[in-house]
């Protein structure tokens, strides 16, 4: 009786994990258009602020900050399925999902280091915006030096792996620490954090932090923020093939 009890107790959790995989893919999906649609309203707004129409600029960062706060939520969402289909196995009394999930989505909210009000993206929009008429400056309540990020930066703290030297666009399997929010590829890592010598420390010159294998992993936004790259470095890539092809074009 108790092995047929255990058996079904390892079906429930596999249906567990297959919903929760299902949702979260999804999920994720939702995240990504949400972000395409940030990028798109900060264009527009580019093209807005050119021709001065202030109001409907004004209208538009209140519609991207209220995008914003619905991608955090997606994201503590994200991290409690996430959670809920790796950790969850089903005991002999029903589970509360609802209290599960809440509990979850509460641990992703005071994980959070960020605000939709400090996001990378809402500050690229405004700088965008900034830099329409003033070009070169730094926007009101920062100096010169003070700033740290453009509109055509990207949002990822380090963009090679520390460990295998590729750049994160070709990692096979990237992952990023919880705590100190570096990139590594999983095998690498899970290998330098189980050797004796390493102790743990993450092995980015200078970060203090000590890793933890079940602290590394793929949060919702990495590989969102790695396609943001990719696109990035294709649009950067373009201007650089036609200078290339001008210069061969006066040699010969």
């Amino acid at each position: 009786m108790a092995s047929t009890s255990g058996a079904g107790s390892g079906v429930a959790a596999g249906r567990i994990r297959s919903h929760t995989s299902a949702i979260y893919s999804d999920n994720q999906s939702l995240i990504r258009e949400i972000r395409k649609a940030v990028t798109m309203m900060k264009d527009i707004a580019v093209d807005l602020e050119r021709d001065e129409r202030t109001e409907m600029v004004k209208d538009l960062e209140a519609g991207v900050i209220q995008l914003l706060g619905a991608s955090d939520e997606c994201m503590h969402l994200s991290e409690a399925i996430q959670s809920i289909g790796d950790e969850l196995e089903p005991g002999p009394e029903p589970t509360n999902f609802k209290k599960k999930f809440d509990e979850e989505i509460a641990k992703s909210k005071a994980r959070s280091l960020s605000s939709t009000q400090s996001q990378p993206l809402l500050r690229q929009f405004r700088e965008a915006i900034w830099h329409v008429h003033h070009a070169g400056q730094p926007m009101p309540g920062e100096e010169q030096e003070d700033i740290v990020m453009t509109s055509t930066q990207c949002n990822l703290l380090n963009v090679t792996c520390p460990l295998s030297g590729k750049p994160v666009t070709e990692l096979v399997d990237p992952v990023r620490s919880m705590d100190c929010k570096h990139i590594y590829e999983k095998k690498a890592i899970l290998q330098f954090i189980k050797s004796k010598t390493s102790r743990g420390q993450c092995p980015v010159a200078g970060c203090p932090k000590v890793l933890q294998a079940q602290r590394v992993l793929c949060d919702p936004f990495l590989l969102i923020e790695i396609d943001e790259v990719r696109s990035m470095s294709k649009q950067n890539a373009g201007p650089d093939a036609i200078e290339d092809f001008t210069t061969l074009d006066e040699e010969d």
